[in-house]
C-alpha cells in the first residue's frame, strides 16, 4: 500500500491528546511497517525521526490551509498514486473528493455535547464538517468505546465503520525512585511537602475548579500537611480565573501552578505525587489517568464517560459534580498506605493492556481493512 498521513498535527497539537496519539501512532506505525510505503505531510521542525527508507515527507507552510487541504494534497495524493488518506486530528481538514480511501481518527464529540468548552472558531468549523467527514470517510478511528457509542448516538451510520484503537501511555511513564524524585522536584521546582497532582488543561470540562474547592475542604482533615500541585501551560483565561480562585482561599500557599513543564519532566511529577486527580467531567479516552497508573500512582477520578473504561480498578471512581466525593476519596487514599499500594500495583498492571505499538498494528489493520 502507498499510504499518506496528514502529520501537521504533531507540532500543531503538541502537548495535547491529538498531539500524542498522532506522533505515537506514526513512530510506531515507520518502525513496525517495513513494506508499506508512507507519504507525511508535515509542519515545523523536528521531522528527523520519521525520515525512513520508506517514508517521503513534504513540507508545507503553517498557512494557507485552504490552499494545501483542497488543492494541493488532492494532486499530490493523485500524483503519488496514494492508496489511503489517514488524518489524525478529528479529520479537520480532510477534503471530500479525494482519489484514494478515507481514514480519519475522532478522539471525541465534544463540541456536540460540551460545546460551551470550545472555541467559537473550532465549534463552528468542527460542526460545520464533521457531518461531511462522518459519511464521505471510509474508516473512522477513535479511541475508546465510549466515543464510538458517541459517534453512533448523533450519525446512525454502520458501527462496522468505526474502529476502536485505544491510547496508551509513553514507555518514560514507569516506576521511579519515589525520594529521587522528590529532591528533583524539590530542587526544580520548590516543591517540597507531599502534595496530591493534576496534570491537564484547564478547560471548564476539565473541572479543575472543584479539585481546587475539595482540597479547600479536607485541607485540614489531611494525615499531614500537602501542597496541591497543578501542572498545565498558562494559555487560557480560564488558568487566571483558577489562580485566582487559589489565592482567595486560606490555602493558597499550599496550591501550586507550575505553568509549562517539559515532558521529560512529567514522569517525575507522577512519581513524586501521593495521588492523582482528575475529575474530567468528559474524555474521549483520557490519558492522563493511564500515565499515573502507568507509574503506579494510585488515581482518583471520574466515573463518567470513557474514564472508567481505561482505568477499571486501579483507581478510585467519583461522580465529579460532587466536590465532597471528591474530597473524601483523597483522604480516604491518602489516609489509607495498603489501599495506595493496592492501588498503585493494579494501575501498573492495568497499563500493560495498553501500548502504542498494539494501536499502531490496529492502525494497519484498518489501511487493510479498506
Amino acid at each position: 500500500m502507498r499510504i499518506a498521513i496528514d502529520a501537521r498535527g504533531i507540532n500543531w497539537y503538541k502537548g495535547t491528546g491529538i498531539g500524542t496519539y498522532t506522533k505515537n501512532i506514526l513512530a510506531n506505525l515507520l518502525s513496525l511497517d517495513l513494506i508499506n510505503h508512507y507519504q507525511l505531510y508535515w509542519t515545523g521542525e523536528n521531522y528527523e525521526e520519521y525520515l525512513k527508507e520508506n517514508t517521503k515527507l513534504m513540507l508545507v507552510s503553517n498557512r494557507n490551509h485552504n490552499f494545501f487541504e483542497n488543492s494541493y494534497f488532492p494532486s499530490n495524493l493523485k500524483k503519488e498514486n496514494i492508496d489511503v488518506y489517514h488524518v489524525p486530528q478529528n479529520g479537520m481538514g480532510m477534503n471530500n473528493s479525494l482519489p484514494c480511501k478515507k481514514v480519519v481518527t475522532i478522539h471525541d464529540l465534544i463540541p456536540y455535547i460540551m460545546p460551551e468548552t470550545v472555541g467559537k472558531g473550532y465549534l463552528t468549523k468542527f460542526l460545520m464538517e464533521m457531518p461531511q467527514i462522518i459519511q464521505n470517510t471510509n474508516a473512522i478511528i477513535t479511541v475508546s468505546e465510549y466515543s464510538k457509542s458517541d459517534i453512533l448516538r448523533f450519525f446512525p451510520i454502520d458501527p462496522e465503520k468505526i474502529f476502536v484503537t485505544p491510547l496508551a501511555a509513553a514507555s518514560k511513564y514507569k516506576p521511579m525512585d519515589k525520594l529521587k524524585c522528590k529532591q528533583f522536584l524539590k530542587d526544580k521546582y520548590n516543591i517540597t511537602k507531599p502534595f496530591i497532582l493534576y496534570i491537564g488543561g484547564f478547560s471548564a470540562r476539565k473541572n479543575v475548579k472543584s479539585l481546587i474547592l475539595a482540597f479547600n475542604k479536607i485541607f485540614k482533615e489531611l494525615p499531614e500537611e500537602y501542597n496541591l500541585v497543578i501542572v498545565g501551560a498558562d494559555n487560557r483565561d480560564q488558568f487566571a480565573y483558577l489562580n485566582s480562585l487559589g489565592m482567595d482561599m486560606e490555602i493558597s500557599k499550599n496550591i501550586i501552578f507550575t505553568n509549562y513543564v517539559l515532558d521529560d519532566d512529567l514522569p517525575m511529577f507522577y512519581n513524586g505525587s501521593q495521588v492523582f486527580a482528575y475529575p474530567s467531567l468528559y474524555e474521549g479516552f483520557g490519558l492522563p489517568p493511564l500515565e499515573a497508573m502507568s507509574c503506579g500512582i494510585p488515581v482518583v477520578t471520574s466515573k463518567l464517560t470513557s474514564i472508567p473504561e481505561v482505568v477499571g480498578d486501579a483507581g478510585i471512581l467519583i461522580n465529579p459534580y460532587e466536590e465532597e466525593a471528591l474530597g473524601n476519596a483523597l483522604l480516604t487514599v491518602l489516609g489509607d498506605t495498603a489501599l495506595q499500594i493496592k492501588l498503585g500495583l493494579n494501575g501498573i498492571e492495568r497499563a500493560k493492556n495498553y501500548t502504542w505499538e498494539k494501536a499502531a498494528k490496529e492502525t494497519l489493520k484498518v489501511y487493510k481493512s479498506i
